[in-house]
């Protein structure tokens, strides 16, 4: 994995000391190019399985091309296919769409917004939740339904 480190402040919210003065100011040094799903299994909030599940479906999300783009595009064209599959390009995305749009319907409507924010979109679980109005801590549980749901999608064991 790419590591990109940064040092970062802790914000200044905590407790006060008996004289009103705030306690000194730590930071934390922090790996920018970890993804939230990365960042969760490493700190054992998910296991392996639900991680693969999460990472399999980024995979197909970033194949399909469904992040944002520019108008014009400047690859160059292959007549050749490559890998053993036997697929065009086009095909290969096409497969890729099919299995995101799989993944995203196992998982159900409920569970599609948050599954999309952190694993495809890269959002932070406190932002997740903000941006979808649910109560503080609860995504990581809704994550957790939905990658399982995923993984049972993708079949992984």
């Amino acid at each position: 994995m790419q590591r990109k480190l940064a040092e970062r402040e802790l914000t200044e919210e905590g407790p006060r000391r008996s004289n009103g003065a705030r306690k000194r100011r730590r930071s934390v040094t922090v790996n920018l190019a970890e993804s939230p799903l990365a960042w969760l299994h490493a700190r054992g909030h998910l296991d392996d399985r639900l991680f693969d599940a999460g990472e399999r479906l980024r995979a197909d999300y970033e194949r399909a091309q469904l992040g944002p783009n520019v108008t014009m595009r400047w690859d160059p064209v292959r007549v050749k296919t490559t890998g053993d599959t036997g697929l065009s390009p086009t095909e290969r995305q096409i497969a890729a769409k099919d299995r995101f749009d799989g993944a995203l319907r196992e998982a159900g409507k409920g569970l599609q917004d948050i599954l999309w924010r952190v694993v495809c979109g890269c959002e932070s679980l406190p932002a997740a939740e903000k941006a979808l109005d649910w109560p503080a801590r609860s995504g990581k549980l809704v994550l957790r339904l939905a990658l399982d749901r995923v993984a049972d999608f993708y079949r992984i064991g």
